[in-house]
């Protein structure tokens, strides 16, 4: 749960910060996340459960259609379908990029039944170039109830995911910090 309101974060441009301890701060709003099962890393390898530090670009906001409606965001936003995936395959031409299912190499499915994937926020985290084996699919999204540990994301509260989303731009960055 938030500890602020929309109106505190609204209309505010800069870094949402994460820090390693498992809180996202941007502006005067603080809200809790989860990060990846192998803590925040300098060195993000395929794999790792880490979750990179850094500071990632926006990119845009892919929802289950099925289970909202458009989320409010001046990111662009675009509904998944049943075949959305992303690879995540090193060796594969489209590492770290959208795929349509289904796919021949290694890949994680987008619409899944869990709802951690309802709202994704994808963000610059090794596309620009792609690095093969530098980790894929790092995405902000739903987090699971207790905030388990995920896959190197990092994760929030729908309802807190949301709330960020009505107020960030695209000139605003995820900035994970390192321990």
């Amino acid at each position: 749960m938030s500890l602020v309101t929309t109106a505190a974060v609204r209309g505010r441009v800069g870094d949402l910060i994460v820090a390693p301890t498992g809180s996202l701060r941007w502006g005067s709003a603080s809200y809790r996340c989860a990060l990846g099962r192998g803590g925040v890393r300098t060195d993000k390898r395929e794999g790792d459960g880490a979750t990179p530090s850094g500071r990632f670009a926006l990119r845009r906001v892919l929802y289950r259609p099925d289970r909202l409606a458009p989320p409010r965001s001046s990111l662009p936003v675009a509904p998944l379908v049943p075949e959305d995936g992303w690879c995540d395959d090193p060796a594969d031409a489209r590492y770290n990029q959208p795929v349509k299912l289904p796919y021949p190499g290694r890949h994680e499915r987008l619409w899944r039944d869990d709802g951690l994937y309802d709202v994704i926020v994808v963000i610059g985290h090794n596309d620009d170039p792609i690095i093969p084996g530098h980790g894929s699919a790092v995405f902000v999204h739903v987090a699971g109830a207790g905030y388990p540990p995920t896959d190197g994301c990092v994760a929030l509260v729908r309802d807190d995911l949301l709330e960020l989303l009505g107020a960030v731009s695209t000139q605003d960055f995820l900035r994970i910090e390192v321990p």
